[in-house]
């Protein structure tokens, strides 16, 4: 009986140690992501326009190698201001294969119709990172 515990309560312990090992493999892979910021301001009452067009460029993005995520974000007080939060896997392919896509090469054409400028963008790397749990 006190054998059977001893080995539970091994088990339990290793099984711990490699959940945090692989929990610690993974937010070190995470931290190597890119960072990109893109700030849009677009035309008065364009902003409906500026999103669709996003949203339809974001859709194709989606299926391109590298691509881990992207948050579109509306300023609550002036829809005119919209930012883009993206992540990718790899900084080499973010600023040369994905800039060269037609459908981003598209976007750009088309954005003209409902963006004021060109946008603002800015990358970074994450330093730690701080989860609710």
């Amino acid at each position: 009986m006190k054998t059977t515990i001893l080995i539970i309560t091994i088990l339990t312990f290793f099984l711990i140690s490699c959940q945090n090992k692989q929990q610690e493999a993974m937010s070190k892979e995470n931290n190597q992501n890119l960072i990109v910021l893109v700030k849009y301001k677009t035309r008065p009452l364009k902003s409906e326009d500026a999103i669709a067009g996003l949203t339809k460029l974001i859709e194709e993005v989606k299926k391109e190698p590298n691509f881990v995520n992207i948050t579109l974000h509306v300023d609550p007080k002036d829809d005119s201001n919209i930012l883009l939060y993206e992540e990718w896997g790899d900084e080499a392919y973010y600023n040369g294969d994905h800039m060269k896509t037609m459908h981003l090469q598209n976007f750009m054409e088309d954005s003209r119709a409902f963006l004021a400028d060109p946008p603002e963008i800015s990358q970074w790397k994450i330093e730690k990172k701080f989860n609710s749990k």
